[in-house]
């Protein structure tokens, strides 16, 4: 079983997540950010792995160390997850639609983190959740994941629709690289390590 467990505490943020690659898209979701756990809950369900997330933040202060935080813990929990990578596909993109909007992602889990973040929002808050955080979800993801991570916002006209877009073409992007590659028997490159 492809599974993991992180458990991270600071002064800030305690996050215990779990964390099944061959699962079924189901959650468990409560980080105090209604918004936050409605675009958690859209990647479990797209890209097929299930999570179980409980979060207690300084909320008191704003979302942003709780949203950072577990972006580096799902970070953390696939890097984990994934091991040697031997097997896998490696690569994997996606371009949804929603609505209005256009998204799309691509995803190496080369263990070389990166981030190409381009969405506009064309408001700054979604109920009391700061779209800004949408990018710093990813920055914490792709750094602790070790993957290269590129999210492309075509164009758009709703900031819900946009970063639900952007959830769920990153999740469908990741349920293809993490995929087993059935004629991949070892490390999906040429230097044998990844």
């Amino acid at each position: 079983m492809r599974t993991a467990e992180i458990e991270r505490d600071t002064k800030e943020t305690q996050i215990r997540l779990k964390i099944n690659l061959d699962g079924k898209g189901k959650s468990s979701v409560s980080t105090g950010l209604g918004f936050f756990d409605h675009m958690l809950t859209l990647f479990s369900a797209h890209s097929k792995v299930d999570l179980s997330l409980d979060v207690h933040g300084d909320l008191e202060v704003d979302g942003h160390h709780s949203v950072e935080d577990v972006g580096i813990a799902l970070g953390q929990a696939f890097s984990k997850a994934l091991g040697d990578k031997k097997g896998v596909c490696r690569y994997g993109f996606f371009i949804l639609p929603m609505d209005e909007t256009l998204a799309e992602a691509a995803v190496d889990f080369s263990g070389r983190p990166f981030l190409v973040f381009n969405a506009k929002f064309p408001v700054e808050r979604v109920g009391n959740f700061d779209l800004e955080l949408v990018n710093e979800f990813w920055q914490g993801f792709a750094n602790a994941a070790a993957c290269n991570l590129h999210v492309n916002v075509r164009y758009g006209g709703n900031g819900h629709h946009i970063s639900e877009a952007i959830f769920k073409s990153v999740a469908r992007a990741i349920r293809a690289a993490v995929e087993k590659d059935p004629r991949q028997s070892g490390v999906p490159s040429t230097k044998g390590v990844l």
